[in-house]
């Protein structure tokens, strides 16, 4: 079963990068491995535990949680129990913070609030237009995080091009830029923020190690691009016709407030300590509060376009399906141990810090991020001055000093597993977000965007290396 697991997720997995070709929605495939694989974990939970290939079970036995059972019954409630709700808990985590950031989005646009926005962009030249989004969506992922600001991206580049793959093009570039944007800042990605809530990493030290090599990532596909991208973009047909049901003050109102309320929730979370999903549900109440308040007057006509409960019916739902789908079959392997031992297989063969690291963030392409992440941190504890002082093997000390608080292995990590999922669309949050929104194509996005995204990755995973040479870190 342990390896049938893995056949089951490599063809679901085709399946989804397979969805224009098969005309089949990538949420099917992804529910699918996403159930799936618990049923082959759970069928062959006898012969995976007690070969000990699952760390997690390993660590429930030892720990005592067991208190005493073995068996089919204890491994049954284990994963049932445990497992799934332990996991269940930390995706629901990120479909709740998507689905709010998703609608606080989506009223700003019904509101016309991004109106705004795009008739400050005047350009119609398509490389100064990607020059600019790509630094607005940079500076805006590390005030954000990359999943707010692809959304809020995306729906601004629905304003703004009207041509399909040209607005693939710049979609895809968001991405890229997002990604690179979340990895130097604490609250930018899911795994930065994993490091500095863990105390890998702190906040000045990230920020500072971090923003050269993000944005060399983000510069160099720009740069390439440059070269070859040409002409105008055109602007989306204004129907001259077409009832306009909100007042400049409501759409000021509704962009401030949407932007503000995603502003507050890493905010939030600092004062709170709470989850980010939590500060996300707040702000959008707030909104739709004042949405409901706003419009209780008006005809019903106005109404159905702008009231929330209406906005909601339009909120991209087979995306959230696609995230539950994936992110559970990654948590399946996860439990059942085969990251733990791709985890083990990469550092018993490389050996080097960067090399492991430069690995997961490739890998981040394929498996989710965050988990590899988990993983990376499960393997590696940090360590502390004292016990680094308590050897006395030069090479020991050398190696072991990677690992303390903002060593170079854990700023590294930050900046290979934020920037390494860019090189596929389903390699980070951002992507699937960008492409559940725009139905962007895996094929499509691997001919014109990977090479891209994987020459940004090297060159500023070699700026990363050449600032530890020289800062002697």
């Amino acid at each position: 079963m342990f390896i049938i697991m893995v056949v089951v997720f490599v063809l679901g997995y085709l399946a989804i990068a397979l969805e224009h070709p098969l005309h089949i929605d990538k949420a099917i495939p992804a529910l699918a491995i996403g159930t799936l694989l618990w049923v082959l974990y759970i069928f062959g939970a006898y012969d995976i535990f007690t070969a000990g290939l699952s760390e997690a079970w390993n660590s429930y036995v030892h720990g005592g949680e067991a208190h005493g059972e073995q068996g089919i019954k204890a491994m049954r409630h284990f994963i049932v129990d445990k497992e799934i709700i332990h996991h269940l808990g930390e995706i629901s985590e990120i479909l709740f913070f998507l689905l709010g950031a998703m609608t606080i989005v989506e009223v700003i646009d019904k509101h016309d609030g991004f109106k705004i926005i795009t008739d400050k962009i005047k350009t119609t030249k398509k490389v100064n237009l990607l020059w600019i989004l790509s630094f607005l969506t940079f500076f805006m992922s590390a005030a954000l995080d990359n999943l707010t600001t692809t959304i809020v991206m995306v729906a601004l580049l629905r304003k703004l091009v009207s041509d399909k793959e040209t607005r693939w093009f710049f979609a895809s570039m968001v991405v890229l830029a997002a990604n690179a944007g979340g990895a130097w800042s604490p609250i930018g990605d899911v795994t930065t923020i994993m490091l500095w809530i863990g105390g890998q990493v702190t906040t000045l030290n990230i920020m500072t190690m971090v923003i050269l090599p993000s944005l060399f990532t983000m510069v160099v596909p720009l740069a390439l691009l440059s070269f070859t991208l040409k002409g105008e973009v055109t602007r989306p047909q204004i129907n001259e016709n077409e009832k306009i049901y909100t007042q400049p003050f409501e759409r000021k109102l509704m962009l401030i407030l949407g932007v503000c309320g995603l502003l507050f929730v890493p905010v939030f979370k600092t004062i709170t300590h709470l989850p980010p999903y939590m500060g996300m549900l707040f702000s959008l109440s707030m909104i739709w509060l004042t949405s409901e308040l706003m419009h209780k007057n008006k005809p019903d006509e106005i109404k159905k376009k702008l009231k929330v409960v209406y906005i909601l019916q339009k909120v991209d739902t087979p995306t959230i399906f696609f995230f539950l789908g994936i992110l559970s079959a990654v948590a399946a392997l996860q439990s059942a141990g085969q990251l733990t031992i791709l985890a083990g297989w990469l550092d018993d063969k490389l050996g080097n810090i960067f090399l492991i690291d430069m690995a997961i963030g490739v890998l981040s392409a394929i498996v989710d991020n965050v988990p590899l992440v988990a993983g990376a941190m499960g393997m590696y504890p940090i360590e502390d001055a004292a016990s680094i002082a308590a050897m006395t093997d030069p090479a020991a000390i050398e190696y072991a000093s990677n690992f303390v608080q903002d060593g170079l292995f854990w700023e590294f990590l930050a900046y290979c597993a934020g920037t390494g999922g860019s090189i596929l669309i389903i390699g980070s949050a951002a992507g699937v977000a960008a492409m559940g929104m725009e139905k962007i194509d895996f094929i499509w996005y691997l001919k014109r965007i990977s090479l891209l995204a994987l020459l940004g990755y090297v060159a500023g995973a070699g700026v990363y290396y050449l600032q530890a040479l020289l800062l002697h870190h």
